[in-house]
């Protein structure tokens, strides 16, 4: 049985979405954690070695970090094939954006959030801006990241992307919302929300 440690309305929940798309067998242990104002615990039952969400066990193997678990997740159940296998032409695309997220799109994002100046040279991501428009031109002539086949980009991302937009950090263009729209549409996304597990 896998074992996800999670915490509601987090980056966990995207982990949720992707073990619904899968259809496996799993198990939610909510954790406290470290948040932002102050609030929260380190949880000692939580193998993540910073005490953050999500963490994942599937028999005697630990992942952390949501990429690594998607990677993990879509590598090790391939029932329904949510990201390219390797050898497959796209494994490279596929690895390329599952990298983008947390090491470009996340630091670009909430560096403008919180008013740091983007420094060319000293900082591995891109501006907020050009992130915006790289994601809107990538988007603008596909129905998901890979092209037609939804994948675990779409929930990592995509899942991202809507969120970001939703608190407005996000520019809502008419490419990323119709993107949104079809991503949400899914039996587990709904799920994710509350609709059913977890």
């Amino acid at each position: 049985m896998v074992t996800l440690y999670h915490s509601p309305q987090t980056r966990s929940a995207s982990i949720v979405w992707l073990l619904e798309e899968l259809e496996i067998p799993y198990h939610t242990k909510v954790v406290d954690f470290r948040r932002m104002d102050g609030s929260g615990t380190r949880d000692a039952t939580n193998p993540h070695p910073h005490g953050k969400v999500p963490a994942l066990v599937d028999g005697n193997e630990t992942v952390f970090e949501s990429s690594a678990i998607a990677l993990f997740l879509t590598d090790k159940y391939r029932t329904k094939k949510l990201g390219p296998a390797v050898g497959d032409p796209n494994r490279g695309e596929y690895l390329s954006w599952l990298a983008y997220r947390p090491g470009v799109m996340e630091p670009a994002l909430l560096a403008r959030r919180f008013e740091i100046k983007h420094v060319y040279g000293a900082m591995g991501w891109a501006p907020a801006d050009e992130v915006e428009e790289v994601l809107n031109r990538h988007l603008s002539s596909r129905q998901y990241f890979l092209g037609d086949a939804f994948s675990s980009l779409d929930i990592l991302l995509g899942g991202g992307l809507h969120f970001m937009m939703m608190a407005k950090l996000v520019k809502a263009t008419p490419v990323l919302t119709a993107y949104s729209a079809r991503i949400i549409d899914r039996p587990g996304f709904r799920k994710m929300m509350g609709e059913g597990k977890p």
